[in-house]
């Protein structure tokens, strides 16, 4: 009696097809979204093919970006039944970024059941930089506060935490690290504090698709019903209803 092969789980096309995986980043003013081809069983995220990155300016994301993906998609002889995962920028940053976005990456993959690494973008932040061991990627959070998150970095990023810190905390908390960040402005200050800083480029969907694909073939993807934006604060709507 004949037998069919089994199916694949979205995971196993992943790691034996070349794929192609979408990446968006929309937790900024500056979001974008990038298109990259992953070769058959490589281990190098930098034998990873960029196709493409296409920058979205903040405010219309949910305006943007789906004819932005199909636009892509097009350019490249593609269409969205062609991509193989997803990898998205989960936060911190812009509520409503983060919100369209996010929205964005589950309906597709659960239309393609495709497999989706959620990334960090403190993760991002400390893996652009040189620096390994403890790390503290440093970004700014508005209203005095900063989002910090503590790496150790190696071959891979292993998260020791992420918080919301004021400014004093954070200099009370920072002493016998290496402070990495996009921002010059946090940079200059941190510098002037008398810490070891450096100041990477800001990450773009291009390096949020290479951190995914590492999530990816280590077995760290999410389902679509469990995205969920990493804002590490509460909106104001949720401080207002707890305080009411």
């Amino acid at each position: 009696m004949l037998r069919s092969q089994p199916e694949f789980c979205p995971l196993e096309r992943a790691r034996n097809l070349n794929m192609i995986l979408l990446a968006a980043d929309t937790s900024g003013k500056h979001g974008s979204i990038a298109l990259a081809r992953v070769p058959s069983g490589t281990v190098d995220l930098g034998a990873i093919e960029v196709l493409e990155v296409v920058p979205l300016e903040g405010g219309t994301f949910s305006a943007q970006l789906v004819p932005q993906i199909s636009g892509l998609l097009t350019r490249h002889a593609l269409t969205k039944y062609n991509i193989g995962a997803f990898a998205v920028a989960s936060g911190p940053g812009s509520f409503t970024g983060l919100r369209v976005g996010l929205a964005a990456v589950k309906a597709l993959a659960e239309v393609l059941e495709k497999p989706i690494a959620a990334v960090s973008l403190l993760e991002a932040v400390a893996r652009s930089g040189k620096s390994g061991g403890r790390v503290l990627a440093l970004l700014d959070a508005g209203r005095g506060e900063l989002y910090v998150g503590e790496y150790e970095v190696g071959a891979y990023a292993r998260m020791v935490r992420e918080r919301l810190l004021t400014r004093a905390e954070f200099i009370h908390d920072a002493r016998d690290r290496t402070v990495v960040t996009p921002d010059s402005r946090l940079a200059s200050w941190v510098c002037g504090s008398g810490l070891e800083t450096e100041l990477v480029g800001q990450p773009r969907s291009d390096a949020i698709a290479r951190l995914g694909w590492e999530k990816i073939r280590s077995g760290q993807t999410i389902a679509p019903e469990d995205l969920e934006a990493n804002y590490i604060r509460r909106s104001d709507a949720e401080i207002l209803a707890q305080s009411s």
